[in-house]
């Protein structure tokens, strides 16, 4: 039995030790990586057929910046929610990040593919710069100076009302669906995060009841077991007690949900799925090594370590 899971658990009881178990919440802080993000969304979602020019867009999970929406507010969104259970954001690094990105985007660089970033989700045909969808024209408007200026006003008021153009919200922690008004957005995202919520159902009707009439949302989801076993999908062979274990007091691990659980509430949850990419892999433990709530899971559940989905709201 591996017991190095079982003693970081153990470790997140220990004031001194909990913040060591914790560490840090994804690669936010990284201004390449956000402007990789949400340019692979964006660009999904033109392919996809869905609105690539979202006015109104909400992000669950956005780790130690949020840096992905303000990618999304300098391309041409007006208004960014930004959902957590845990305040890692700050603005020392909002700033740096939004500084960096504003160059990345005036000098329409490339998108960072798998060389850079070979864990980014998901893969793109292409990573040239979106001109396209994004046109001299759209970011002639979407830089000019007053509009970048009102961002950073958005950026610098953070958690307090504002009246500019721009609005950027930040929630933590979020638990309820009366956070924002229903139908007032038109695109929710997010990357490797609903792997680790724990009431996923709950969350798709929430999400469904944000999102207005024809509105979508896009999300990679990670399956994999984030370190908690050697094997990729060796967090399927745990005991739910053995598992409350691994957990510990951590606020978030992992819901331990596959791929079908989310596909089929999704589509319980009001939403059409438009797309849907998997990643497989061979390489984990047999079915025979499973926990007796996972014995049952189909094939593809056991091979599927990650998914790309788009979904409309119906």
């Amino acid at each position: 039995m591996n017991i190095k899971p079982v003693l970081r658990g153990i470790a997140t009881y220990i004031p001194k030790l909990s913040k060591l178990v914790e560490g840090r919440a994804g690669d936010t802080i990284s201004a390449r990586y956000c402007y990789s993000v949400w340019l692979r969304h964006l660009v999904m979602a033109y392919k996809n057929g869905l609105s690539h020019q979202p006015d109104v867009i909400a992000e669950l999970g956005p780790g130690d910046s949020l840096g992905i929406g303000l990618a999304a507010l300098i391309s041409g969104a007006n208004k960014y929610y930004a959902f957590d259970v845990v305040e890692y954001a700050n603005n020392k690094i909002n700033f740096k990040i939004f500084d960096e990105l504003l160059e990345l985007f005036k000098k329409r660089k490339n998108i960072p593919d798998e060389t850079e970033f070979p864990e980014v989700k998901p893969r793109l045909k292409s990573y040239e710069f979106p001109s396209l969808i994004l046109t001299n024209e759209c970011l002639k408007e979407a830089l000019e100076q007053d509009r970048i200026k009102s961002i950073r006003n958005a950026l610098l008021n953070l958690g307090s009302e504002n009246k500019n153009d721009i609005q950027i919200s930040y929630v933590v922690p979020w638990h309820d669906s009366k956070v924002i008004s229903e139908e007032s957005v038109n695109m929710i995202y997010s990357q490797a995060v609903l792997e680790h919520i724990v009431d996923i159902e709950q969350t798709y009707k929430i999400l469904n009841l944000w999102l207005k009439s024809g509105g979508f949302m896009s999300h990679q989801i990670d399956f994999r077991s984030h370190g908690t076993s050697k094997d990729w999908n060796g967090h399927w062979s745990y005991s739910d007690f053995k598992w409350r274990l691994i957990r510990g007091r951590r606020p978030y691990l992992l819901n331990r949900e596959p791929y079908s659980t989310h596909i089929n509430l999704m589509r319980e949850c009001g939403f059409e799925v438009i797309f849907n990419s998997t990643i497989k892999n061979n390489a984990g433990i047999q079915r025979k090594h499973l926990a007796s709530r996972f014995r049952n899971m189909p094939d593809e559940d056991l091979t599927t370590s990650g998914a790309f989905i788009q979904a409309v709201k119906k």
